[in-house]
């Protein structure tokens, strides 16, 4: 008996098999009954028969074996139950230790009519393997994208949520550190608070600009005509008055007017001059350049001290990236850089922009963003 006609008659006992299994995993939510531990087995089964039946060139079987199979803008039965799995509180493993439960048991069960003498199709063998592996493979992907975002709408919410108290608890802080009444150790720890709000205000923002790329089309900008030269200066004041050890050089010769978002260039400039701050040397002046080159804006920032290391520097925009690198220990301070980098990579993207970084023990760490003034066209470095 071929094995398209054998799973649609035995399909209720292979469904039995497939519920028997699914019962045996422990999960943390409450138990399911009948109905919810087959879920999609049954559409996943009568995909699969369908797949069987369907005649099949080499040239496909190669392109499904190595994962090309053309796909469907509908999402499979296989992506669904998936889903769901994840919402009954299955992990992973245990949605993956499924099909390997269904694939042992519609083949052991096929399989017996060899005892009885009858003949067995190979190529169905193997067809059904591709079939259940793209099933898996749909599952997988179908799983890691409903946990990617349900992670993006967490974060997202938790932002959201803690600038409230935040702000109130900033607001507060402020008005201890400018009351004249209050003793200086009184003072002292409001304006510590105060800035230490700032710094978890800052955060949470870069979490929720992280949230808003992962989840759209990018940063959002709001541009209007500015002049970039005093909006530096005023960033590069703020960086000198919370990192006094720091020697902040910059010289605004030029005024630099442009079609910019204001705030969020405070972003860039704040993000990448802080970054040059924490992680140089202080014995080397931070020295920070911005001016007006072939229509574009040019902002430039030069550090001394250990350079970024090799295998850090083609991710130093990429958080993730950067974590899977070595660990602290290996890399000292550079592997805690935040989400600055990143958001201000993608704040630069948002303009037309370009943004990159050169890093040795001779010339120290530069970093170098182009922006064009009217923003209409994308430039190259």
């Amino acid at each position: 008996m071929r094995l398209p006609d054998f799973i649609l008659e035995n399909l209720e006992p292979i469904l039995q098999a497939w519920e028997d299994f699914a019962r045996t995993i422990e999960t943390p939510g409450v138990e399911l009954d009948n109905v919810a531990l087959r879920d999609h087995a049954e559409q996943m089964l009568r995909a699969i028969v369908i797949d069987l039946r369907t005649k099949q060139t080499m040239s496909e079987q190669i392109a499904k074996a190595q994962g090309q199979a053309p796909r469907d803008d509908e999402e499979t039965a296989a992506e669904t139950h998936a889903v769901t799995r994840l919402m009954a509180g299955f992990t992973i493993d245990q949605m993956v230790s499924e099909y390997r439960a269904l694939r042992t048991s519609v083949l052991s069960q096929w399989l017996r009519q060899v005892k009885d003498g009858r003949s067995v199709n190979v190529d169905d063998m193997t067809r059904f393997h591709e079939a259940i592996d793209q099933a898996l493979a749909e599952s997988i992907a179908s799983y890691s994208r409903a946990v990617e975002a349900s992670r993006n709408v967490f974060l997202g919410i938790l932002g959201h949520d803690l600038r409230t108290p935040l702000g109130a608890i900033l607001l507060g802080a402020d008005m201890l550190r400018r009351t004249e009444a209050t003793d200086p150790r009184t003072s002292k720890v409001a304006r510590q608070i105060y800035a230490s709000v700032q710094r978890a205000s800052q955060i949470v923002g870069d979490l929720l600009d992280l949230t808003r790329c992962q989840m759209g089309p990018g940063i959002p900008v709001k541009k209007s005509l500015i002049d970039l030269s005093p909006v530096c200066e005023r960033v590069i004041e703020e960086i000198r008055a919370f990192h006094p050890q720091a020697n902040v050089r910059f010289d605004a010769t030029e005024a630099v007017m442009g079609a910019f978002d204001g705030a969020r260039m405070e972003q860039v400039f704040s993000n990448i001059i802080s970054n040059a701050v924490t992680h140089g040397d202080n014995n080397f002046p931070v020295t920070v350049e911005l001016n007006v080159r072939e229509d574009c804006a040019v902002f430039t920032v030069h550090n001394g001290g250990e350079p970024i290391p090799e295998d850090v520097l083609p991710f130093i925009f990429n958080p993730m990236g950067r974590f899977s690198q070595r660990s602290v220990v290996d890399h000292g301070p550079v592997a805690g850089l935040g989400l600055g980098l990143f958001i201000a990579s993608e704040i630069v993207a948002s303009h037309a922009g370009s943004i990159e970084v050169s890093s040795d023990l001779k010339g120290g760490t530069v970093f170098r963003v182009k922006l064009p003034v009217d923003a209409e066209s994308p430039v190259t470095i």
